[in-house]
């Protein structure tokens, strides 16, 4: 039995597993393939995974290890290396390698989002392991952007400096914080709503539940939006081509 595995704290809100169950089944390889949840409090545990579960495979990673898990791992994908995250590791003779399929999942489901919309700017919010991908992604495609955090960090912008000015210039907006994940469904950015116009594209990368407060709100004001389960799905299968590569 070969098993594959997601790490991260906490995973109530996630569909990996029944995902990847689903497709072990419809491949009729229910059989030879498993896939498990591993919550840990702390990236430490990791080695302790790997010693337990000799037949691992893959791993996925999620919120927040996605930079911590790097020093843990024996090489990089160039990509990887480059954007200094990690969401997909491959296990092969006790030798971990680690890649980033986010880029794959981002950059293919914004192009549904946005089409071929023409000068736009982006916010990203957040600052943390997603949102190095997302950076990756708006950087190949020469769009401009810029930081949004809940505090003051070199030119990046704050929430208080969102004025409507702001909102009107940077009309793609991209929700990198677990801010509306399940179970914190009442959490949301906060940003000026309702300076959104139908001009405004908002992504989130959440994607339990299927519409946050973000999106909702957004589409209130009659913004474009998507949730981020064609990027799940997407950077999902192209972490199966690199376990089974």
């Amino acid at each position: 039995m070969k098993l594959l595995g997601l790490i991260g704290y906490p995973l109530s809100h996630s569909f990996s597993k029944k995902y990847f169950s689903d497709k072990f089944e419809t491949l009729n390889i229910a059989d030879q393939w498993k896939y498990e949840l591993f919550p840990i409090e702390n990236i430490k545990f990791l080695p302790e995974i790997l010693v337990r579960h000799p037949e691992l495979v893959g791993l996925n990673v999620t919120i927040p290890y996605k930079e911590q898990v790097i020093p843990f791992l024996n090489s990089l994908d160039s990509d990887a290396e480059k954007i200094g995250a990690v969401n997909c590791i491959a296990v092969e003779n006790g030798k971990l390698k680690g890649f980033n399929t986010d880029i794959i999942g981002f950059g293919e489901s914004l192009k549904a989002l946005i089409g071929g919309e023409k000068n736009l700017e982006a916010l990203v919010l957040g600052t943390g392991g997603a949102a190095k991908g997302v950076e990756f992604v708006l950087r190949q495609r020469q769009i401009p952007f810029k930081y949004v955090s809940r505090n003051k960090i070199k030119d990046y912008l704050t929430y208080d400096d969102l004025t409507p000015e702001v909102m009107h210039k940077y009309r793609l907006i991209i929700n990198t914080t677990p801010l509306g994940m399940s179970p914190h469904t009442e959490t949301f950015p906060p940003i000026l709503y309702e300076q959104l116009t139908e001009h405004h594209f908002l992504y989130d990368l959440v994607y339990n539940p299927t519409e946050t407060l973000f999106l909702k709100r957004g589409a209130q004001y009659s913004a474009k939006v998507k949730n981020g389960l064609d990027m799940l799905h997407i950077q999902a299968e192209a972490g199966w081509k690199i376990w089974n590569s």
